[in-house]
């Protein structure tokens, strides 16, 4: 593999594929940091000739970590389509990167499911922003429970109602407000200030019977304790549709957080007991670059490539409902607005061409170098880049979590820009309601007192 070059007079050399991967990446804080990123623009052009010379069989040969010692990386080899394997191994990144812009979503992710995380992971560096947004447009993948996530001409959102005690009451109050904008129908999730079971099981059932059995909305409840936590109350009675966990795109940084391959298996078994009202995928899971480097669990790789990991770990278990949570981390990881968007998009295309249904967390951190405009500067890229979901935040302060994020009015604000609606099932209830009509929010929405209400007939 040739691993130095000469560009402008200047001669460069790689010590391997991973120095070489991180120097072709876009400037990112979390590299820098790690001593990964390359020192000058005219280096990273450099790194970036070479690997669109690299072929894909280059990473099934030399995965980021030896699968012998990582878990994270057996699952992604064991789980790769033999025959798109067979068919994409002797492409070039350069090559690849044209084809899938070429290429139909159809054909793209079929392509995807023989592809190493880290050769995706390689492909995405070599797009501009704009070839992120064309290659994920094109890339369809919808998952079911009790509402239908991803389907063409969606756009669906995660209500988050936190509350800084847990107090049910708050939590409710945000949920009907949130639900009055049309926000929610790919999940209420709850982030717990208390992770304790009896808390978190008080939670499950509070807001289950106010959104299932009062209101009768099609969506899904879950509250986003540590798995171990989830399995608990569920144990003891409690209610939920989708069991949540954070993952990490190594054996180490899954330990981390206190996680094994056959503790999620048990979480997707434990939500499906007994259930014969949720749809074919119960799982939910997080990510964020910067992850594993902050927890020491980076093995060297640059941050880019860690992500593309989760989500090689993720696909293994055909989850409900994945989503980066891009500026949560914070600067030291992504500095400014400018890595935030940068990210966002990688993180949403390497999702998807990973076959997962991908949503973002568009956020920052008040101690971020980037603001509102920052947000929906990205906000409208994945929209026109097809995200499945994004989060709906009171005004777009999360009260508990302390970082800002896109607000209900955001989400109602995409859909009428792109002419997007939510999941159809939430979409009838919403027009049930009086929310909704022909595609539009009605004069009533956004007043929480629609609930008491007649319905519409």
């Amino acid at each position: 593999m040739k691993l130095q070059t000469t560009l402008r007079g200047k001669n460069f050399a790689f010590r391997g594929l991973y120095d070489l991967m991180a120097r072709a990446n876009e400037p990112k804080a979390g590299d820098r940091l790690a001593g990964l990123a390359a020192h000058t623009a005219q280096e990273r052009m450099a790194a970036r000739m070479l690997l669109s010379e690299v072929r894909v069989s280059a990473f099934l040969d030399q995965p980021a970590v030896e699968a012998s010692r990582d878990w994270v990386t057996s699952r992604i080899l064991s789980n790769l389509d033999p025959h798109a394997r067979e068919e994409t191994s002797d492409w070039t990144i350069g090559r690849l990167r044209e084809k899938i812009l070429e290429a139909d979503g159809e054909t793209a992710l079929r392509w995807g499911r023989g592809l190493t995380s880290e050769a995706i992971a390689a492909v995405a560096r070599l797009m501009s922003n704009m070839d992120l947004v064309l290659a994920s447009s094109k890339l369809r993948v919808a998952t079911t429970n009790r509402t239908t996530i991803g389907l063409a001409g969606t756009f669906s959102s995660r209500l988050q109602p936190n509350h800084p005690v847990d107090d049910l009451a708050g939590i409710l109050a945000s949920v009907r407000d949130g639900l009055s904008f049309g926000v929610g129908d790919a999940l209420v999730g709850i982030n717990p200030a208390d992770d304790t079971v009896e808390s978190v099981e008080r939670t499950m059932n509070g807001v289950s019977e106010f959104v299932h059995d009062h209101l009768a909305v099609p969506t899904q409840v879950c509250v986003l304790a540590h798995v171990g936590t989830q399995l608990k109350a569920l144990e003891r009675g409690g209610r939920c549709d989708v069991v949540f966990q954070s993952i990490a795109g190594s054996q180490a940084g899954n330990e981390s957080f206190g996680i094994s391959p056959s503790m999620l298996s048990e979480a997707d078994d434990a939500v499906r007991a007994g259930r014969t009202d949720l749809g074919e995928h119960v799982l939910y899971f997080e990510t964020g670059q910067g992850s594993e480097l902050s927890s020491d669990s980076h093995h060297g790789i640059d941050q880019l490539t860690m992500e593309s990991r989760c989500h090689g770990l993720a696909r293994s278990y055909s989850p409900f409902l994945v989503n980066t949570v891009v500026g949560f981390i914070g600067p030291e990881y992504l500095f400014d607005g400018r890595e935030v968007i940068r990210a966002g998009l990688e993180d949403h295309f390497m999702g998807k061409l990973h076959g997962l249904p991908m949503g973002v967390d568009v956020c920052h951190t008040n101690a971020m170098d980037a603001d509102q405009n920052d947000l929906e500067n990205l906000l409208i890229l994945l929209g026109a880049a097809g995200c499945n979901f994004v989060m709906g935040v009171p005004m777009s302060d999360d009260v508990m979590l302390n970082y800002q994020s896109t607000s209900f009015h955001d989400v109602a604000a995409l859909r009428e820009l792109l002419g997007r609606r939510p999941a159809p099932e939430f979409n009838g209830w919403m027009e049930t309601r009086g929310i909704l009509r022909e595609g539009r929010l009605t004069a009533e929405a956004g007043d929480p007192g629609i609930f008491e209400r007649p319905l519409v007939r």
